[in-house]
């Protein structure tokens, strides 16, 4: 029985958020409790501060990154030729197009990677974000979706904290990416055993 595709991992996903907090209150206690001025306080209060900042601005990113190269490598030594891969916010998808399978890298999952046979995917699409009327129609997300397992994965191809018109160059660069995925992901389901 192969295993199901979980997104995030909620383990990972807690642990991400409250153990840097969980060490700054600690060493907060500690600073007020033993230390109530001086320079312990001081390096109570700030160094455990700093290293959380960077954990939450950096760190996940680092693991992340380093977690999809390493299945990189792996994927090249196992045969899978990754004829397209693409490395969106949070997701990356790896596709073999020659064998028909998939492979999956989620940011709040780092501890697990997939490889799935492409014929599992029952559906793939282009979701271009429009919305708005008149002059306010635009987007600020296009991506591609796929369902497997009755899982849908969402990989954005742009998201922008402003909205674009449809005829911007954004846009339509984000659907001619997210269109080259959904044909090469159904070109893969057509080699798929």
């Amino acid at each position: 029985m192969e295993e199901k595709i979980k997104k995030i991992n909620i383990i990972y996903l807690l642990g991400y958020i409250f153990i840097p907090i969980i060490v700054c209150a600690a060493c907060f206690g500690l600073g007020i409790a033993f230390f109530p001025k001086g320079t312990m306080a001081v390096i109570l209060f700030m160094v455990p501060t700093a290293l959380s900042f960077i954990w939450w601005t950096f760190g996940g990113s680092i693991l992340y990154k380093q977690k999809y190269k390493k299945f990189e490598k792996v994927l090249d030594e196992s045969g899978f030729k990754r004829n397209h891969t693409f490395y969106g916010r949070g997701k990356t998808v790896f596709i073999d197009t020659e064998n028909g399978k998939i492979g999956l890298v989620f940011f709040w999952n780092p501890t697990k990677t997939y490889i799935v046979p492409a014929s599992k995917v029952e559906k793939a699409w282009v979701d271009d974000g429009k919305g708005g009327v008149g002059f306010m129609e635009g987007s600020s997300r296009v991506s591609f979706l796929f369902v497997v397992d009755d899982i849908k994965i969402r990989v954005d191809t742009f998201t922008s904290n402003q909205r674009f018109r449809m005829d911007s160059d954004y846009i339509l660069t984000g659907i001619s990416k997210a269109d080259l995925m959904v044909k090469m992901i159904e070109e893969a389901k057509k080699k798929s055993k």
